[in-house]
C-alpha cells in the first residue's frame, strides 16, 4: 500500500492510496494518514482510483478520520473508488458518513462549502 499527498489549498488536501487496503495495507498507512486528517478546518480529499481491494478493517480508520476531521471543523470525501471497492463502501454505509465522487472538481468545490 502507498500513501501519496498533496496540498490543492492551505486547507484542501489530496491523499492518493494505492494498492490492497487490508491488514497490512493499513497497517502501512495508518499512522500517515491519520496525522495527514489533523488540523482545524482542513478537508481531506482520498483518491481511492488506485486501490483494487479494501477489507472491514479499512473501514474504522476512514471512519475514525472523517470524524475527527468534522470535529475539528474540517471534511473527508472520497474520490473514484473501483467497483469493487464502492460495492464495500455501500455495503458498509461509508456513503452515509462521507461522500462518494466520480469528479475531482465537484469534490473540492463541496469541500470547500
Amino acid at each position: 500500500m502507498r500513501l501519496q499527498y498533496s496540498d490543492l489549498d492551505s486547507s484542501t488536501r489530496l491523499i492518493k492510496l494505492s494498492g490492497t487496503l487490508d491488514n497490512y495495507g493499513v497497517s502501512d498507512v495508518e499512522i500517515d494518514f491519520v496525522r495527514l486528517c489533523t488540523g482545524d478546518n482542513v478537508c481531506i480529499l482520498v483518491d481511492l482510483s488506485r486501490v483494487d481491494y479494501i477489507s472491514s478493517i479499512a473501514i474504522p480508520l476512514l471512519i475514525n478520520s472523517a470524524k475527527s476531521l468534522a470535529r475539528q471543523g474540517g471534511k473527508m470525501a472520497l474520490l473514484k473508488p473501483q467497483k469493487a471497492v464502492e460495492n464495500v463502501l455501500d455495503l458498509t454505509g461509508i456513503p452515509l458518513i462521507i461522500p462518494i465522487y466520480e469528479n475531482m472538481q465537484a469534490a473540492v468545490s463541496d469541500l470547500r462549502k
